[in-house]
C-alpha cells in the first residue's frame, strides 16, 4: 500500500506537471480560476469614478476600439 503523502508535496508535484505539459503561463491561469481574490471590487470602483459623471463615463466607453 502506498505511503500517504504530505498535501504540500502532492501540490508541488502537480504544480511541475502542469508546468511541464501547459507552460508556465497557461498553469498560472488555470490556477488563478481557484483562487477568490482578494478586497471589495464594487468599493474600489465606487472610490475609483467618484469625481466622474455616468455621461462622461459612457462617453470614454463609446470612444474605446
Amino acid at each position: 500500500m502506498d505511503q500517504i503523502k504530505p498535501l504540500v508535496e502532492i501540490n508541488q508535484k502537480a504544480i511541475r506537471v502542469l508546468y511541464r505539459e501547459l507552460g508556465v503561463v497557461d498553469a498560472v491561469r488555470f490556477l488563478k480560476q481557484f483562487t477568490a481574490g482578494y478586497g471589495d471590487y464594487t468599493e474600489e470602483r465606487r472610490q475609483l469614478f467618484k469625481e466622474e459623471k455616468l455621461e462622461d463615463i459612457l462617453t470614454e466607453i463609446e470612444k474605446a476600439p
